[in-house]
């Protein structure tokens, strides 16, 4: 009996050694999450007669139990390092089959598709041409290589002070080409439909007490002027009329002659005060195409594309899957497990929802090995071992004992 209960042991210590040593040796592994083994005993209810008298024959493994303890996040400024802090896996697409990982080491592949080290694709909710993201089901995540098409200006928004104390002039003799004639002006580009940029400015000259006109010309040098109307404040230097002028220029997109682009000139915010006159914001809704750059990842894993033309675009999200029993999932190896039915299935939903945690772009989580306890732990199994080890050579020594007599 002693034999086969000190080879169990040896056998469960044995087992012990190589869970300490495979968490040893991913202490480096990101996302690795350390495995604890478990141990049952055993009887053999036929050998006694009386519950009192049963003696165990030995130990055997119950299971390796994965700890899902949550890794340290470290800073890595790699765009699509991504770590999970909290709950939650990567959904990972393997040709077609899902696994899940919380390795969030991603690059993008020749294709743009965002993949791991293994070429696992990154799964998530796509976001159409437009930015607006569809999270009826995950997807494979891809990034758009093509450039990031124009939007042709519709509003320009200036806000002026203007001088209550300027000198009077006739509006009648406006010239752009002749700073006499007006008292501020500023100027613009505009964009045209397919991202041509057009020189518009905005001119003002007073025309009387609390009252101004609103002058706009187009070129480099202006080319054509419209006189857009009348500008009017109170008392208190706030704007009561001449809010917002409509007016156009020609549409450098359009080849057909006479062919316009329609402007909205808001002057919102625009006062005047007895300060020297001058620009406080200047903003036009158009943009020329541009080039994608780089990547966010924001804590809810939408994915955000920034452009050469400072757009930015929305271009995904990332999900993230839950499961009721983490360790009813199956250990794959290469840091990925599948979904069992002792798992459950899998609850999938964007960062940040119940029980799914955040996310945090440019950085990575780290194995979550101790490694001053598990060197401590392996002292303690190699004790084990040798305890084992030496029940054997005691039987040994009873059994020579024996034969002896």
């Amino acid at each position: 009996m002693s034999y086969q209960q000190a080879l169990s042991g040896l056998g469960a210590a044995s087992s012990d050694l190589d869970v300490i040593g495979n968490n040893i040796a991913n202490a480096n592994t990101v996302g690795f999450k350390q495995g604890s083994a478990q141990f049952a005993d055993m009887y053999a209810s036929s050998m006694a007669t009386a519950v009192s008298n049963q003696i165990g024959i030995g130990t055997r493994l119950s299971e390796v139990q994965q700890q899902f303890s949550q890794g340290t996040i470290t800073t890595t400024n790699q765009a699509l390092d991504v770590a999970i802090n909290g709950n939650g896996f990567y959904q990972l697409s393997n040709n077609g089959s899902v696994v899940y990982s919380r390795n969030g080491v991603f690059h993008l592949d020749n294709s743009g598709n965002i993949v791991n080290s293994a070429g696992l694709q990154l799964m998530g909710y796509a976001a159409d041409s437009g930015g607006v993201v569809n999270s009826a089901s995950t997807v494979p995540l891809t990034v758009p290589t093509a450039n990031i098409a124009p939007t042709a200006t519709k509003t320009i928004t200036a806000a002026f002070n203007l001088n209550s104390q300027d000198a009077v002039k006739a509006a009648a003799d406006f010239d752009p080409a002749n700073g006499n004639t007006y008292n501020a002006s500023t100027s613009v580009d505009a964009y045209d439909s397919l991202g041509g940029t057009q020189k518009v400015s905005v001119y003002f000259t007073k025309t009387g007490t609390n009252t101004w006109e609103a002058f706009a010309g187009y070129g480099d040098p202006v080319s054509q002027k419209t006189d857009l109307g009348a500008v009017s404040f109170d008392a208190s230097g706030n704007m009561t009329s001449g809010k917002s002028f409509t007016f156009t220029i020609p549409n450098g997109a359009d080849p057909t002659p006479g062919a316009t682009q329609s402007l909205t000139l808001s002057l919102a915010g625009t006062t005047q005060y007895g300060a020297k006159s001058g620009l406080t914001n200047l903003h036009q809704d158009g943009n020329s195409t541009g080039e994608l750059t780089g990547f966010t990842v924001g804590t809810d894993g939408m994915l955000t594309g920034n452009y050469s033309n400072g757009e930015t675009k929305a271009l995904g999200q990332i999900a993230i899957a839950n499961f009721n029993n983490q360790n009813g999932l199956q250990n794959m190896g290469g840091n990925v497990y599948a979904q069992t039915a002792a798992s459950g299935a899998a609850q999938v939903s964007v960062p940040g929802s119940t029980n799914h945690g955040t996310l945090q772009g440019g950085a990575v989580e780290n194995s979550n090995v101790d490694l001053t306890s598990e060197l401590v732990n392996l002292i303690t199994a190699q004790r084990n071992y040798q305890a084992n080890a030496q029940t054997i050579k005691t039987q040994q020594t009873v059994d020579q004992t024996l034969i002896n007599l």
